[in-house]
């Protein structure tokens, strides 16, 4: 694969995962949800906008410079202790709703890191290590989302995103 079809592919992915968190945020019943897909959302724009300035950047110079991308998820330790310190909240009375959308963003997670892991195993060395945050970024998404969906289908509590820090990623 070459990284200008990567980059193109990955706009396409992360613009349509931002589309899926926008709908959830505006449907959800929940404050802490609507909290959860918002982070999400703003989340997920930075990576679109990051991926257009990698776009340019091979456009102009046929290079992709090394460049740390950031998050606003917590690190996967920092997911581990939130979900360890979660406290017992009554679930929306509309739990079916927020199953549905959780398992719709669960899906374009899912499908979106399967990508990343391929663009990482197909593109040369130059291209690999932009794509490998990404991978790690959305393995945090997934793990977030599946708390979530853990949590209102009653298997375990509602994963409130102000149990992070999120400023310190």
């Amino acid at each position: 694969m070459e990284i200008e079809v990567a980059i193109n592919t990955a706009l396409q992915y992360e613009n349509r995962v931002v589309g899926v968190y926008q709908d959830a945020a505006k449907s959800t019943l929940d404050a802490a949800g609507k909290r959860m897909f918002e982070t999400l959302v703003r989340d997920e724009q930075s990576h679109v906008k990051y991926l257009e300035h990698k776009l340019d950047e091979w456009k102009r110079t046929g290079q992709v410079t090394p460049e740390r991308l950031d998050t606003l998820v917590p690190s996967p330790e920092r997911i581990e202790e939130g979900v360890k310190k979660l406290h017992n909240r009554v679930a929306t009375q509309s739990r079916e709703n927020e199953i549905k959308l959780l398992r719709r963003a669960l899906n374009v997670e899912v499908e979106t890191g399967t990508f990343y892991k391929s663009v990482v195993a197909e593109l040369p060395p130059e291209g690999r290590q932009m794509f490998q945050r990404f991978v790690e970024i959305e393995e945090g998404h997934l793990k977030i989302v599946q708390a979530e969906i853990d949590s209102v289908s009653g298997l375990g509590f509602w994963f409130d995103m102000q149990e992070f820090d999120l400023a310190s990623g």
